[in-house]
């Protein structure tokens, strides 16, 4: 009897604690989304309580600027007017290291920040030194000569006798090192001296000068604290909300991010749009594919044919002519009006002409695409590489000798990608907090109301073969008095026959 009744209470607390199972893990399947959610909206805001806070402020994801140059083969068969020669030399690998500060915090939801960047050599990730020599087009010089093209005669042979006094040529021989963050040039003095505001350069003329040491502008982007519709985007670059280098209002928007973070919970539908302050414009990118960085999921996004086409094929970037062939973007308007071109590597999807003009092309997708591999529910890149092309408009100037019989062609000067991809305990944190736990959470809850089923099942089972015991031992009782009853009946009827038997026997007798 006791032991029947231990069973019993075993079998209720069972059912009970199934019976919370079951509600719990109900009760997770309808909440944790939420919760997971919250938590993600929390964290991801420009707060100084979120986790992202500090990684937002000082990135902690090693980047790199790998640079490549295209040495002039040729440069005394150009001046004749035959097709350029190009050998690609590096990459020339840098560490980058960016941080922010003057961080404010504004009243309207926003808060506005300098984000500072250093480079450093990095010798043993590098395919040669800074001190490698480089043939290029005298940059300085072709670039004053075609501005110079429509303007008196008179004045195209004073900057010919000019260009002949200090040495210029259309040609130079300079090392990685000057080439990226400056050299001294006469020709730089002279200019700055009689047109001060013709070029930015005050000191040293390099292509990377103005970028080693120095700040992005000043960018004012929304925290999602009070409104998260607009969090990470951009509000103000420099104190406006648009641009006037280009000739449209839609070119001129600032739109989009300022290429960090992007808002979470994102779908194959989403875009990837960002303002960069080096090209002078809105980039957006567009979805490609699902992956997996070092276990968490991601979304790839990449450039769109239409990224640098011209108005003709794609009527949008109008604004960002006069253009040449689809696949250059021009930016003199932002570049002291140098006729400087954006492109991809080895204008990688360009028009065909712009790489059969110049000998040593060979644009591939795998090479020369660029891509930003961005986890989908918090909006923050795992792992990029955005890789973009400079080239330089040349051709022969009457009236300027050193532009000589040089035939029209863009050519590429160097190309760069920047990359970097989460790593470390960086990486170890963002896995555990924000893609281990909601997966823990999404899992516990279908094994809570599984294990809570199996439970609830047990004081059923118990009650049934309870039952079903009652019923056998009914059985056999009532089976068992029957039998009783018919012995008993059976012995009665001897009983009352007896006598009569006697009664004969004594009769004979």
């Amino acid at each position: 009897m006791g032991s029947h009744v231990r069973a019993r209470r075993a079998a209720v607390a069972l059912g009970f604690a199934g019976l919370l199972c079951a509600v719990l893990g109900a009760v997770m399947i309808v909440m944790v989304p939420s919760i997971i959610k919250q938590q993600v909206l929390k964290n991801v805001r420009i707060d100084p309580n979120s986790i992202s806070f500090n990684m937002w402020k000082e990135i902690p994801v090693p980047f790199y600027l790998s640079v490549y140059f295209f040495d002039i083969v040729n440069p005394s068969e150009i001046l004749q007017g035959r097709k350029p020669q190009v050998r690609e030399r590096g990459p020339y690998v840098y560490r980058e290291f960016r941080h922010k500060s003057n961080i404010t915090f504004n009243d309207n939801d926003t808060v506005s920040f300098l984000e500072y960047r250093s480079y450093q050599f990095q010798p043993h990730k590098s395919r040669g030194l800074e001190s490698d020599y480089i043939v290029m087009p005298n940059i300085l010089v072709l670039a004053a000569a075609l501005m110079m093209e429509n303007g008196p005669i008179s004045l195209k042979l004073i900057m010919t006798l000019a260009f002949s006094t200090l040495g210029e040529r259309a040609f130079m021989n300079r090392t990685v090192s000057e080439i990226m963050w400056g050299y001294e040039d006469p020709l730089l003095h002279l200019i700055n001296k009689y047109f001060p505001s013709m070029f930015p350069f005050k000191g040293k003329f390099g292509l990377f000068a103005e970028l080693n040491n120095s700040n992005s502008g000043l960018f004012t982007v929304f925290t999602g604290v009070q409104n998260f519709s607009r969090i990470h985007l951009v509000d103000k670059w420099n104190g406006v909300s648009k641009v006037n280098f280009w000739h449209s209002d839609q070119c001129n928007m600032i739109n989009g991010t300022s290429g960090q973070m992007w808002a979470p919970f994102m779908t194959p539908e989403s875009s990837l749009e960002f303002y960069s302050p080096d090209a002078c414009r809105s980039m957006k990118l567009v979805y490609k594919e699902e992956g997996v960085f070092e276990g968490i999921p991601t979304f790839r996004f990449v450039a769109p044919n239409t990224l640098f086409a011209n108005g003709t094929v794609y009527p949008p970037n109008e604004g960002f002519c006069p253009c040449m062939e689809s696949g250059i973007q021009n930016v003199s308007t932002c570049r002291f009006n140098a006729p400087l071109f954006l492109s991809h590597p080895h204008f990688y999807n360009a028009d065909p002409v712009l790489a059969e003009a110049v000998s040593g092309l060979h644009p591939n997708p795998e090479e020369h695409s660029l891509f930003l591999d961005i986890h989908p529910v918090t909006g923050i890149p795992m792992n990029c590489s955005v890789k973009l092309q400079l080239n330089l408009y040349i051709k022969s100037v009457k009236g300027i000798g050193q532009t000589g019989k040089i035939e029209p062609v863009v050519l590429p000067l160097l190309w760069f990608g920047e990359s970097g991809a989460m790593e470390g305990e960086t990486l170890q944190t963002f896995y555990t907090q924000l893609v281990l736990m909601p997966k823990v959470l999404h899992y516990a809850q279908y094994v809570l109301l599984a294990l809570g089923c199996v439970l609830l099942l047990i004081p059923v089972i118990y009650q049934i073969r309870n039952q079903e015991k009652c019923y056998l031992f009914w059985s056999s009782s009532k089976k068992g008095s029957k039998d009783k009853e018919a012995i008993q009946a059976y012995s009665e009827s001897l009983m009352t026959s007896a006598p009569k038997g006697t009664v004969l026997q004594e009769a004979r007798l």
